[in-house]
Order: structure tokens, then sequence, then C-alpha cells
């Protein structure tokens, strides 16, 4: 199947695709910060420059985009143009997630990965018992659903 936008429309909406303060991390910032939580945004000092970083808690959080970061949902389908590209683009990605996982587990961190689908999933009403068990994580009392992987810590 071909693009159906020309390469300049397609070029315009790539260049407004943001790598911050996407409505997936303002969710998880907001429900923290209402449950006590404070934290510090995008610390350059940091492997991978996590979306938030817990200090106190010794624990960065990234919330990445199911696409983005390849992750095995309905959401992350690779597109039809350009096809090469992309699964290098998004292997590239996936791999430096890695790296800058491990960086920061060496370091001491404690990294938590939260999914864009996790969120749409859960939806408003469920956000809320959602980021509950994300603040029961990040303090070290454990998540009420043992058997739910809706975060990788």
């Amino acid at each position: 199947m071909t693009d159906v936008l020309t390469p300049a429309q397609r070029r315009l909406n790539m260049s407004r695709i943001r790598g911050r303060d996407t409505k997936p991390e303002m969710i998880v910032r907001r429900g923290l910060h209402a449950l006590g939580l404070r934290y510090k945004l995008h610390d350059k000092t940091l492997p991978g420059r996590p979306d938030l970083v817990l200090p106190r808690f010794k624990t960065v959080v990234f919330v990445h985009g199911c696409f983005w970061h390849a992750h095995r949902c309905a959401n992350s389908k690779m597109p039809s143009t350009r096809p090469e590209f992309w699964q290098r683009k998004i292997k590239g990605n996936a791999e430096r997630d890695i790296r800058v996982q491990r960086a920061l587990q060496e370091q001491g961190w404690r990294v938590v990965v939260v999914w864009e689908c996790t969120l749409r999933a859960a939806g408003k009403t469920s956000a809320v018992g959602l980021l509950s068990d994300l603040a029961r994580l990040i303090r070290g009392h454990g998540v009420r659903h043992p058997n739910t992987n809706r975060f990788r810590s």
C-alpha cells in the first residue's frame, strides 16, 4: 500500500511527534503527583534521560509509546511504507532502551517502564488503580496484583 500523504505532508506529520510531555507521560506525571510523589523530569545527568526520576526511591520511570519502543501489542503495527527503514529504526530504539536500562541498573537505579497500551486499556476510571499500583511499586510496597505485568521493573 502506498502512502496517501505527499512527502511534504508526511514530513510535517512526523515533525510534530513529540518525545516528551506526551499524553501518556502527562497522565502518569499528574497521577503520581496527586498521590504525593515528587520527581524530576528528564534528568540529563542519567543515561537515557528518564521521563521521571524519583531520587528518594532511587527509581526512574520511562513512559514508552508502544510503536516507537517495539512493544508486542496491537499498537505497534509496522508501517507498510518503507518497512526496512522502520524496522531498523524501531529495532535501534529497542536496543538503546535495553542498554540504557542496564546502565541505570548498574548505577543502582530501579527502572520501571509504563507502556502506552496499559494506560489506554485502563481508561480514565481504572487509571487511578493503575497509578496507585505504580506508586506502591515505586515506594517499594509491591503491587496489589502480583500476577499482572502492568509495569516492567
